[in-house]
């Protein structure tokens, strides 16, 4: 009996100890808890703006020379000379090979010794054809004698023609023995040297690459094609090639395929640049920016701003009372970190960052510390 009556006295103290806490206590708890709740979240906010913005499209592409040529001779030989070096620049017509010509220089000289032999026996034709027309005058001779001198006057001036056709053919296969550049620009490989047999039907000799200007080609969606045409009646776009963060060269656009790919839904296009500091090359990726179209009068605000939610995007827009409502948004753009929407009107204030510890209702208060590393978009 004793036992028990401790243990009941215990357990009776317990409750009493336990509903003074609760009673001494509990309201400063409740009231604790209410001001936590009223503490203003620490927030970093911006106005929308009402802007013109250019809206840029990039995409990756690769140098390509404006003009290459793949040199070849047009007769079969054998090369006699090779006068250039590889990775030399060059310029249009020079002197690229040089190749046995011995066989082709007779050839002309033969040629033109049978123009000359013709050549004199027209002359002895004419001045028989002159006499005789003489002595058919004095009637020394019949009209039929007059006849065949002319007719064999005729027949050597045919002939006449034909070696002078024979000559300006073998002038013509003697100049395939020297082989010029048709092109500026920059030779690669050679594929042949002196002794080698040079065929029309075989590798190239060598080949070159016009660098300067040099072109750019990239492919963009097929969406951007009406945009960048009622931007640009004449074609010319400027297209911007960042070669590094501090080297950037402009050009302009000078093709726009004919056809768009059906498959990857886009267009190929190709640009120029001046490359005379040689800084872009064939066959490198670059990275490239065109500004398809310009939105006037556009509302702007951090792209970072923008919360994307389970059906929408929205943001943080602050009311004159400090605190936050929710408010839905259409993002028409998004361009250089920042957004183009409708749904906002211009001079709204919205949060930028912070946006994470925020529920609607809530209270903020402006940081006064720039942001070391700012979101771009946030989702929830």
């Amino acid at each position: 009996m004793r036992v028990s009556y401790k243990y009941s006295l215990i357990f009776a103290a317990l409750v009493i100890l336990g509903l003074a806490g609760y009673f001494g206590f509990g309201g400063k708890f409740g009231k604790s808890a209410s001001i936590n709740e009223q503490i203003a979240q620490i927030v970093r906010t911006s106005r929308a703006e009402q802007k013109t913005v250019p809206i840029t499209v990039s995409a990756n592409g690769y140098v390509t020379a404006i003009n290459t040529v793949d040199v070849r001779p047009q007769i079969q030989n054998v090369v006699q000379q090779v006068h250039v070096r590889e990775g030399q620049d060059v310029k249009a017509n020079q002197l690229l090979f040089t190749l046995d010509a011995r066989t082709d220089n007779s050839g002309v000289d033969k040629a033109r010794a049978q123009l000359a032999t013709d050549k004199a026996m027209l002359v002895d034709a004419e001045m028989a054809l002159k006499r005789n027309q003489e002595l058919l005058a004095q009637k020394f001779v019949s009209q039929a004698v007059v006849d065949s001198a002319q007719n064999k006057v005729n027949s050597l001036l045919s002939v006449v023609v034909a070696d002078q056709a024979v000559v300006q053919s073998s002038s013509i296969a003697l100049s395939f023995n020297k082989i010029n550049a048709s092109i500026s620009g920059r030779i690669g490989a050679i594929s042949v040297h002196p002794g080698s047999l040079a065929q029309p039907s075989g590798v190239p000799m060598v080949t070159i690459s016009q660098l300067d200007p040099i072109a750019v080609s990239f492919s963009l969606p097929e969406k951007e094609l009406q945009s960048i045409r009622a931007s640009y009646p004449d074609g010319n776009a400027p297209v911007a090639v960042q070669l590094s963060p501090t080297q950037q060269l402009v050009g302009k656009l000078i093709f726009i395929d004919n056809t768009a790919d059906t498959q990857s839904g886009t267009i190929r296009m190709k640009a120029q640049f001046e490359n005379d500091k040689r800084v872009m090359w064939p066959g490198t990726y670059v990275n490239i920016s065109l500004v398809s179209r310009t939105l006037n009068d556009a509302v702007v605000i951090p792209a970072q701003s923008i919360v994307t939610g389970p059906t929408n995007k929205f943001v943080y827009l602050v009311n004159q009372d400090e605190t936050v409502t929710m408010q839905p948004l259409v993002v028409v753009e998004t361009t250089s970190g920042q957004a183009v929407v409708t749904g906002l009107k211009v001079g709204s204030r919205v949060v930028i960052e912070g946006m994470q510890n925020l529920r609607p209702g809530a209270s903020i208060k402006e940081a006064k510390t720039k942001p070391a590393n700012p979101a771009k978009e946030v989702a929830i």
